[in-house]
């Protein structure tokens, strides 16, 4: 069982990863720091977005933006932090 444990935490753990890529990569897109006209960061982007946005979409649909600030990908931060301390309190260390 616990490699099964373990290797939930690291899916989990790279999920954030990704999460923060992407809000990152939006913000740099916004601030004009780089351009999606490039094609290589145009598929960084393209995929970012297809790996977060089912779970950030169903997100958005309970908490709006809050003076035009996404809270998004912070609600799932939190939810993901919830589930792997969760984890490693209530199933053991792995």
């Amino acid at each position: 069982m616990a490699p099964f444990l373990a290797l939930i935490d690291l899916v989990l753990h790279l999920y954030t990863i990704v999460v923060i890529a992407s809000v990152a990569l939006t913000w740099l897109v916004q601030f004009n720091v780089i351009n999606t006209s490039n094609r290589f960061v145009y598929q960084i982007g393209d995929f970012l977005y297809r790996i977060t946005e089912p779970v950030l979409g169903k997100i958005r649909t309970f908490v709006p933006a809050v003076g035009g600030i996404d809270l998004s990908p912070i609600v799932l931060l939190i939810a993901i932090w919830f589930v792997r301390v969760s984890m490693q309190h209530y199933l053991g260390p792995f």
